[in-house]
C-alpha cells in the first residue's frame, strides 16, 4: 500500500516542484539496471560451481544491457519489452582468470573465456583475510617482532597491492605491512617500519621477506578516536538541531528508482564501481515533458600514488576501484551520523570469494538537504518601492561511503531543482604513516617524502585521482563536445574609451585527440551539447562542466605507475560510447601494464561529432599532510558541477515555492 501526501493549494505544476508527492510503493517489477539480487548471486554461484567445482569469484556483476534496449524499455516499460538479465563473472580457476557470461533467465553459461593478457582481477576479501594471518606463523617475522621488543599479540597486518615496475611477467603477489594495536585501534598511525613481506596470493604463502632496519614505532598517545575510549574535556561544543518534515520526505523510492521534485533517476550498485546513477532525466515545466541528462555516471577508478620512492613505499601506487573494489569496500552508513534523520536507506548485496551473497545494510542513503538560498534579489532602484525576493534551496543527496584500508571516501551525488548535478567527494580516515626516529623538524637532514605530523610519524605525500565516467545524453543520445575559449580583444580604432574587452570563441571537438583537455591553462568553458536541438532563441541545448580545482599528475609519463594511471594525463577526455569501455584503468588492474586504459583507447582518435559520446572527468587532490590531519583527518572535499547551459528557455526554478510558503492539508 502507498501513503500519499497531497498539497491542497497547488496545481500539477507545483507538485513537480520541490514539494513532490511522497509515496512508498512496493516494487512491482525488476528494473533491468537493478543490481544483482541475493537469488541471482546464488544462481551464478550454482551455475559456475556446476562446471568448475573449485573456483574463486573475484567479480560478479550485472552485465550491462545494450543501451538501445534500455532506452526502448524505458519508453515502453516491461509490458512491451523485456530485457534478459545477464551476469558477468571474473573468476580464478586453476590459477587462470576466466571471463564468464551467464544468462540468468536461461540459467546457462553463454561464454567462458580464459584471459591471457597482463594483470589480474580485483583482490577478494577472503584471500586477504588469509594472507594477513601468515606472518604470525612465520618464524623470521616472529623473530623480527621480538627483536623490536614488541608484543606479537598486539600486532595486526594489512594487504597492499604491489603494482608493476617493468617486469615482463607478474605473479599474483601482495605486500603486507604490520602495525601495533595496543591501547588504540588507530593502527595505521603505528606502523612497524623496516620489514618487507611478500605473499603469493595463489599459493597463500610468504615468498619474500626482508628485515632491513629498526625504526621507532610511533606512540599511541592521543591517537584514539573512539568516543567510548576518550575522556573529557570534549570540545568545541556543538548544539543539536531537530529536523522535521511535516509533509514527509519530498522524494519517492520505488525499488532502486528515485523521483524527487523535477528529477527521476535510478540508483544501481556494482562490487567494483559502487554506486551507479543511471537514466537521470529532468521534467521541463514549460515543455511538459521529461528530458534526458545522464544515461550513466559512476567513479571508474581511483589512483592513489604515494611519493616515497624508498623500498618501504615505492610500490604504494594504488588503484582502489580496480584492485580492491569500490562496491566491495562500501561500508554500512551510520544513521544520524553519516546521514541525517530524514534520510532513507537502500540495502544491497555483495559477494564472497565462494560466490555467496553477502548482505550490505544501509549501503546508500537518500535525503533532502536544506541549503539556504536558491535565488534572491533585493531591488532598491524603483522609487518609493522596496522589493526583496528569496527562495530556499532544497537539494537531494545520494550518499555512500567507501573505506579502502586507511581512507574513507564519502561519495555524494547532489541533484538540484535548477537542473544541476553536483558529484562531490570528501576524504577522511587515517594518513599513511611511515615510522621514523625523528621527533622534531630540526632533526631532518634529508627529504622525508612527507610531513612530520607527530613524533616518529611521517605523513607521506600522495595524490587522490578520481576519474568519473559520465555518459551524458543531453536531450538525446547524439551529442557533441564544445570548447569555448575566452579571448582578450584590444581596441585600437578609438571606437571606445575602453582599451580592451573579452569575448568567446567556440570550437567543436571533432576527434578524441581534440577533446583531451588540461584544465587551468587558459580560461574557458566545456560543454556537451545536442546540435540537433535548439532553444526558442536558437542556442544549442547543453550542459557544461564546472570542474573542480584542477590537479595534474606530477610523475613523469614513463614512470611505471603513471603508465598504468595514464588516464590522469588530462583532466577531461571524450570518447564515443562503447559498452565495453567502462574501466579507465583497464578490466584487470592488479599488476597491470597500462595496456588497456582510457589513454590507450583514445589513440584510435575516433570521431565524436554528433555521436553518442562519454565524458571522463579526472578530479584530483595533491595531499600534503598537515598536523591537523593527524591522528584522524577532518573532511577534505572537492566537487564539480554539471550545469544546464541553454538547456532551458529560462530559469527553471523561477516559480518554485520555498517550503515555508507551502500550505498543506
Amino acid at each position: 500500500a502507498s501513503t500519499t501526501i497531497k498539497f491542497a493549494l497547488f496545481s500539477a505544476l507545483t507538485l513537480l516542484s520541490l514539494q513532490a508527492v511522497v509515496s512508498v510503493t512496493p516494487l512491482h517489477f525488476q528494473h533491468p539496471l537493478d543490481p544483482l539480487t541475493k537469488e541471482e548471486y546464488s544462481l551464478v554461484q550454482k551455475i559456475v560451481l556446476h562446471k568448475y567445482p573449485k573456483v574463486a569469484f573475484h567479480y560478479i556483476g550485472l552485465d550491462d544491457p545494450e543501451k538501445d534496449a534500455i532506452l526502448k524499455w524505458e519508453s515502453f516499460k516491461p509490458s512491451v519489452i523485456t530485457i534478459p538479465r545477464k551476469a558477468f563473472v571474473i573468476a580464478i580457476i586453476n590459477h587462470q582468470s576466466h571471463e564468464i557470461l551467464i544468462n540468468l533467465r536461461l540459467k546457462s553459461i553463454v561464454s567462458d573465456t580464459i584471459y591471457t593478457g597482463n594483470g589480474f582481477p580485483t583482490l577478494s576479501v577472503d584471500e586477504q583475510s588469509v594472507a594477513i594471518e601468515l606472518p604470525f606463523k612465520y618464524p623470521p617475522f616472529i623473530a623480527s617482532v621480538k627483536k623490536r621488543g614488541l608484543n606479537i599479540s598486539e600486532v595486526v597486518c594489512s594487504t597492499f597491492t604491489m603494482g608493476w615496475f617493468g617486469e615482463e611477467k607478474s605473479t599474483r603477489t601482495a605486500r603486507l605491512d604490520c602495525f601495533m594495536k595496543e591501547t588504540t585501534v588507530n593502527i595505521y598511525v603505528r606502523p612497524i617500519t623496516g620489514i618487507t613481506i611478500v605473499v603469493d596470493l595463489g599459493l597463500l604463502k610468504i615468498v619474500e621477506y626482508h628485515d632491513r632496519n629498526v625504526e621507532a614505532v610511533p606512540t599511541a598517545e592521543n591517537t584514539e578516536y573512539q568516543l567510548s575510549k576518550q575522556s573529557p574535556p570534549f570540545g568545541p561544543k556543538q548544539h543539536s538541531l531537530a529536523s522535521h518534515q511535516p509533509q514527509g520526505p519530498g522524494f519517492q523510492i520505488n525499488g532502486h528508482s528515485v523521483s524527487w521534485a523535477n528529477w527521476k533517476f535510478h540508483i544501481g550498485f556494482d562490487v567494483r564501481a559502487g554506486v551507479i546513477i543511471s537514466l537521470a532525466s529532468i521534467y521541463d515545466l514549460e515543455k511538459h515533458k521529461s528530458r534526458r541528462v545522464l544515461y550513466k555516471g559512476y567513479i571508474s577508478e581511483l589512483f592513489v600514488p604515494y611519493q616515497d620512492p624508498s623500498d618501504e613505499f615505492y610500490f604504494k601506487t594504488f588503484f582502489d576501484a580496480g584492485e580492491f573494489g569500490f562496491g566491495l569496500s562500501t561500508v554500512s552508513l551510520i544513521p544520524n551520523r553519516d546521514c541525517p534523520p530524514n534520510a532513507q536507506f537502500i540495502d544491497t548485496y555483495i559477494h564472497g570469494a565462494d560466490g555467496s551473497p553477502i548482505p550490505l545494510k544501509n549501503a546508500v542513503c537518500v535525503f533532502e538537504q536544506y541549503n539556504s538560498i536558491m535565488w534572491r534579489h533585493t531591488e532598491t532602484g524603483i522609487p518609493n518601492e522596496f522589493i526583496e525576493e528569496s527562495r530556499t534551496e532544497v537539494n537531494l543527496i545520494v550518499r555512500s561511503v567507501v573505506t579502502v584500508g586507511n581512507y574513507d571516501n564519502i561519495i555524494d551525488w547532489e541533484f538540484k531543482a535548477s537542473g544541476s548535478i553536483k558529484p562531490a567527494i570528501a576524504l577522511s580516515g587515517i594518513l599513511e604513516i611511515k615510522g621514523t626516529n625523528i621527533k622534531h623538524k630540526d632533526e631532518i637532514k634529508e627529504d622525508l617524502h612527507g610531513t612530520l605530523v607527530s613524533e616518529n610519524s611521517i605523513g607521506i605525500y600522495h595524490d587522490h585521482f578520481y576519474i568519473y565516467y559520465l555518459d551524458l545524453d543531453i536531450d538525446g543520445t547524439h551529442n557533441s563536445f564544445e570548447k569555448t575559449s575566452l579571448k582578450t580583444v584590444r581596441i585600437t580604432d578609438g571606437s571606445s574609451k575602453r582599451k580592451s574587452y573579452w569575448t568567446t570563441e567556440t570550437q567543436t571537438a571533432k576527434t578524441e585527440s581534440e577533446a583531451k583537455i588540461t584544465l587551468g591553462v587558459a580560461p574557458g568553458e566545456l560543454a556537451i551539447v545536442n546540435p540537433n536541438k535548439k532553444t526558442a532563441v536558437g542556442n544549442e541545448v547543453g550542459y557544461r562542466l564546472i570542474p573542480a580545482i584542477p590537479a595534474h599528475p606530477l610523475l613523469v609519463e614513463d614512470d611505471y605507475p603513471q603508465i598504468r594511471g595514464a588516464f590522469t594525463n588530462f583532466n577531461v577526455w571524450v570518447t564515443p560510447y562503447n559498452r565495453t569501455e567502462k574501466w579507465a584503468g583497464g578490466l584487470f588492474v592488479d599488476h597491470s601494464h597500462g595496456d588497456d586504459t582510457l589513454a590507450v583507447w583514445t589513440k584510435k582518435n575516433r570521431d565524436i561529432v554528433n555521436k553518442d559520446i562519454v565524458m571522463w572527468h579526472v578530479v584530483g587532490i595533491h595531499h600534503v599532510p598537515a598536523q591537523e590531519d593527524f591522528p584522524i583527518m577532518p573532511l577534505l572535499s572537492t566537487a564539480f558541477e554539471l550545469r544546464p547551459t541553454n538547456f532551458f528557455d529560462r530559469n527553471p526554478v523561477l516559480k518554485t515555492l520555498s517550503p515555508a510558503d507551502v500550505v498543506g492539508c
